[in-house]
């Protein structure tokens, strides 16, 4: 091919190579030798050896390496050759696996205090140390359990007391088997609703026969009726299952029903968290993302307010599941207004006003916090005063104030209700409460982990968990969830470990067998003011949106959709689009990745990228740029588009050139590039108006792979094919900073057919030194 077009590109070479060697060697002055020791390369290696030189051990010699020298991969493996990855077969691997359970007496033990870490709690244990702190912190965060527990339960559609079952009954299993020793377990705002969905979508799939068998037909068909049209006139004779919120006057067939599906939800739960025990799948949490969890915790706080503004309001409200929930119920809300009980209302106002203004400006005031030995426990002492203020006026008879009713004594008896109700609708209901119940409760154990430097086992957790649902679905315990206020108010008082746990328990066992009773005047709305009020840290996550609209509109748009889902596809449905979101967003990331175009800072040889930095310029005639991610089958055809993009396609640029060529031998080339570009484009119409897609003095495109972590053979195919491309072009593609992985890709396909072991460099900086500096020929080839 005739080289005569190409004279201006040896000649840009030339000068290129004289600047770039210029501006190393004419460093700032004043301040020399930091500027060289930060920019430019010794003349020799600064590490250990050196060290040990510097002692007065003479015996031992410092490397030294020729600062002129350039560096191809070839020769760097050549000098110092690289041992073979270890790799084995999934045969070798298992035999491996198996090697390792030997029945010896040393792996019995490690077995049995892996599984249960309480071995070593009390092993380690320091009674002078540890026991007034666990004590103190236990009472604390047992009172915190008496009213959440009995408010949240109200949020599975079940009695108060089965709220206190599950602070009591969990709280000694993850004694047993977990590994945080802050976390304290028991009832939580989100699983309990979503719990309380899943009974509500048994009960409606239910016949008349499965629920009351002692209904006739005839009445059974009225039922059915007056729920389709509630108002009012709604007595208890015709209240359906699905719109009972009234827990005290529920049958007991159909207290029974309820329980059947909620214990089976839970023992699910439980089967489920245990599996992804066994299988090693704590890792899976890492699919949620902070913007994901943010947006779903802040919807399901509009789904738990709604669930308590019939209770506020003493609003008799039918029980909607699915999508638009929140809808229907606030029509049927507004609908039903005039039906609201205002004594209720006044209670509920006072409350939550108590409530608030306690937690706020006493417990959160950072003047006050230093001097208290604990928080105030606002919320049991408004539920005693509720209780009393209910008792001594007798709310429930004198103005219709819905009360607790009757709260059994003791423990409950073991049975087998989840067992009765276990079916394929109820593990799609499970799998949603599994997720939410282990991101949230593991990233609050590993966030006090950190703070007081020790590890937290996420599938060890797993285990904890799991083990304590299918506990608490035998003992009438729904599944139980790590709660930030109870876990932050028991470090704040000084536990230690789960020993806490135990001392809380005692408390529960207390309030269960003795002062149980004297709770049944406890007005509803003041349990439900306690759930409110505790929602405030959740609803103040919108404020946010704009934070991280600031740090990624990506994440942004997550957050919205998954907050938007949630609240009118219902909590599992808005669940499950969320997740297929978020990773629809990293699978949008992965296949969209940047090239990076890298220009030469003044004065020196580091290269940055030219977007950001003002004074970063490109070399001439060769485009240096950085590949963002790695390369495999999901970008490789966004590689080669974004490739095209930034150099431009080597068609056009081979016919570009070949108008060129016949320009130049018309006698024009004394014509500067601007005026051959201006004639190409009026006399050959080709189209192209920006310079970058046809550089006609480029020939060298060196590719930046320090962030290609791998490549597989369908990224090596289509770099084979863009090398080849770019060749028919006259122009050269260079690798640099290739990792070991991707070096071992190469060697094991037919890639260094296409490009020469010679132009993969080690650095950028001996990619571009050998353009600049080849003195053989102006071009590579």
């Amino acid at each position: 091919m005739d080289n005569s077009g190409y004279q201006s590109d040896t000649l840009n070479t030339v000068n290129g190579a004289e600047q770039f060697i210029n501006d190393t060697s004419n460093t700032p002055t004043g301040n020399s030798s930091k500027w060289k020791s930060k920019f430019v390369k010794e003349d020799h290696i600064v590490g250990p050896v050196e060290a040990v030189k510097n002692t007065g051990n003479s015996d031992i010699q410092r490397p030294q390496i020729d600062n002129d020298a350039i560096v191809t991969q070839a020769d760097f493996e050549e000098k110092f050759p690289a041992n073979a990855r270890n790799s084995s077969t999934l045969k070798e691997a298992i035999n491996r696996k198996l090697t390792k359970c030997k029945c010896s007496t040393l792996c019995i033990k490690h077995f049995v205090f892996s599984v249960l870490p309480c071995i070593n709690i009390i092993r380690h244990y320091n009674l002078r140390r540890d026991l007034t702190g666990d004590i103190v912190g236990g009472l604390t965060v047992g009172i915190m359990h008496i009213p959440q527990g009995m408010a949240y339960a109200m949020l599975a559609t079940l009695p108060p007391v089965y709220g206190l079952y599950t602070s009591f009954f969990p709280v000694i299993v993850y004694f047993l088997f977990g590994s945080s020793k802050h976390i304290s377990l028991g009832t939580a705002s989100v699983p309990c609703l979503m719990i309380g969905t899943a009974i509500s979508k048994g009960l409606d799939g239910l016949s008349k026969s499965e629920v009351i068998p002692s209904l006739s037909n005839a009445t059974w068909n009225a039922i059915k009726i007056n729920t389709d049209n509630l108002s009012e006139t709604t007595t208890t004779t015709t209240k359906s299952i699905s719109t009972a919120d009234d827990t005290s006057e529920m049958s007991p067939e159909e207290l029974d029903l309820r329980l059947q599906f909620a214990m089976s939800v839970t023992f699910m739960v439980g089967v489920i968290q245990l599996l992804m025990s066994v299988f090693r799948l704590g890792f899976i949490t890492v699919y949620m993302s902070d913007a994901l969890i943010g947006g779903f915790t802040t919807g399901v706080t509009c789904h738990v307010f709604t669930s308590q503004v019939k209770h506020i309001f003493n609003v008799k409200l039918k029980s909607y599941s699915g999508i638009f929930k929140l809808i229907y119920t606030y029509r049927d809300f507004f609908t039903n207004i005039s039906t609201t009980n205002y004594v209720t209302v006044l209670l509920s106002v006072s409350s939550i006003t108590v409530l608030y203004c306690v937690s706020k400006f006493i417990n959160r005031n950072p003047k006050l916090q230093p001097k208290m030995f604990m928080p105030v426990p606002v919320e049991l002492i408004v539920v005693i005063i509720g209780t009393v203020v209910s008792y001594f006026l007798n709310l429930s008879d004198s103005y219709n104030v819905a009360v607790v009713s009757d709260i059994p004594t003791g423990l409950p008896m073991a049975n087998t209700n989840g067992l009765k109700r276990l079916s394929w609708t109820l593990l799609t209901d499970a799998f949603p409460i599994v997720i939410v119940i282990f991101s949230i409760s593991i990233s609050i154990a590993k966030s006090l982990a950190k703070k007081h430097n020790y590890e937290v086992n996420a599938n060890q957790e797993l285990l904890a968990f799991g083990m304590a649902s299918i506990a608490s679905s035998f003992m009438s315990s729904v599944a139980p969830m790590a709660a930030l206020s109870r876990a932050v108010v028991g470090d704040k008082v000084g536990v230690k470990s789960q020993v806490a746990g135990l001392v809380s328990c005692s408390l529960l066992l207390v309030v269960l067998y003795v002062i149980g009773p004297y709770f049944k005047t406890t007005p509803k709305c003041v349990l439900a003011s306690v759930i409110v009020v505790s929602l405030q840290a959740m609803f103040l996550q919108i404020l946010d949106l704009k934070k991280i609209y600031r740090l990624s509109k990506i994440d942004f748009i997550v957050w919205i959709v998954t907050f938007v889902c949630t609240i009118l596809l219902d909590v599992d449905l808005g669940l499950l689009v969320a997740i297929g979101v978020n990773l629809a967003t990293v699978i949008y990331r992965i296949q969209r990745p940047t090239f990076t175009v890298l220009g030469q800072l003044p004065g020196t040889h580091v290269l940055r990228d030219a977007s950001v930095y003002r004074e970063a310029m490109e070399i001439q005639g060769i485009k240096v740029l950085r590949y963002e991610h790695s390369l495999f089958f999901l970008n490789k055809e966004h590689f080669r588009a974004y490739l095209y993009k930034c150099v431009g396609k080597p068609s056009k640029i081979a016919y570009n050139r070949m108008i060129r060529d016949k320009i130049l031998q018309n006698n024009m080339a004394v014509l500067p590039n601007t005026q051959i570009d201006t004639i190409i484009e009026t006399q050959y119409n080709t189209g192209v108006k920006n310079k970058c897609q046809h550089d006609l003095g480029l020939h060298t495109v060196i590719l930046d792979f320090s962030c290609v972590n791998f490549i597989d053979s369908s990224g090596v195919n289509v770099l084979g094919d863009i090398i080849s491309e770019y060749r028919l072009a006259n122009i050269v593609i260079l690798l640099a900073n290739c990792k070991e992985l991707v070096l071992t890709t190469f060697n094991k396909t037919k890639f260094y057919t296409t490009l020469d072991r010679s132009n993969i460099f080690l650095t950028l900086d001996d990619a571009v030194k050998e353009i600049l500096t080849n003195k053989t020929q102006s071009v590579r080839f």
